[in-house]
């Protein structure tokens, strides 16, 4: 028996040069399995070389988003924020900021998230605010207005039910502009942000404004707080915009 699997090893060996693989079988002459039951395969690629098995192939990485060439600034002196679209100014409109008692504080920050119709909540541990009632949605008391731009929460860019402030120093510390102009600046974050959305989210949120509709920003976008002296110029803020004191009263004014 051992002779025979020998030879039988030796023309599978002269074999493998020609047809590449070979299949010998543990058994008795007439084809019957051994003991255990196996068979043994060997298969060899041209040339003798035992061939690999072939390995899964691994998913290729998501890629990074692209920076998004949208950002905003606030310029406190001035009143105003500034658009830009890949470094060039496309927009300028009047904005109202804190007062000198409830500063709006300078920084730079990104914005993660848009809310339509937001609620607004009194912050109850300031002085001013200590009588003030929840507004919901839709209320025309509401003093975030129609929508925010939400960029170091509470701290944030919204609509405004009182159009006559704006260019002025009138707020608790928030930055407050025109209704129309924050619905216009939400569409273009959420666009450059990666939170598209077809014309009909729109308008189901002018029509309903009593439901109150977050959207997240997957790529925030930036916007910087600059104390300034009207330039514009995009150079950041620094933090100065008033005391310690003075900057936490102003981090949920409206």
């Amino acid at each position: 028996m051992i002779d025979l699997r020998r030879t039988m090893l030796v023309a599978c060996g002269a074999a493998l040069l020609g047809l590449g693989g070979c299949v010998v079988k543990d058994g008795d002459d007439e084809g019957g399995q051994g003991a255990a039951g196996q068979q043994t395969t060997v298969q060899t690629q041209p040339g003798g070389t035992a061939q690999q098995p072939a390995q899964p192939a691994q998913p290729a990485p998501t890629p990074a988003p692209p920076p998004p060439d949208l950002r905003l600034e606030v310029n406190v002196a001035e009143r105003e924020l500034y658009v830009y679209r890949n470094d060039q100014r496309i927009a300028t409109h009047p904005v109202a900021v804190g007062t000198s008692e409830w500063p709006t504080r300078t920084g730079e920050w990104t914005i993660n998230q848009v809310v339509f119709n937001p609620r607004w909540t009194p912050p109850k541990e300031e002085e001013w605010a200590k009588d003030e009632e929840v507004k919901e949605p839709g209320d025309p008391e509401n003093p975030l207005g129609v929508a925010q731009l939400v960029y170091d929460a509470p701290r944030s860019i919204h609509g405004t039910n009182e159009p006559e402030s704006l260019g002025k120093a009138e707020s608790h510390g928030s930055i407050r502009i025109a209704n129309d102009v924050v619905v216009e600046l939400a569409r273009m974050v959420m666009e450059a942000g990666g939170a598209r959305r077809e014309e009909s989210f729109y308008e189901q949120a002018r029509s309903n404004r009593r439901e109150r509709v977050e959207v997240a920003i997957p790529n925030p976008i930036p916007i910087s707080v600059v104390a300034g002296s009207g330039s514009g110029s995009g150079s950041g803020g620094d933090d100065k915009g008033g005391s310690d004191n003075e900057k936490s009263k102003s981090k949920s004014g409206t």
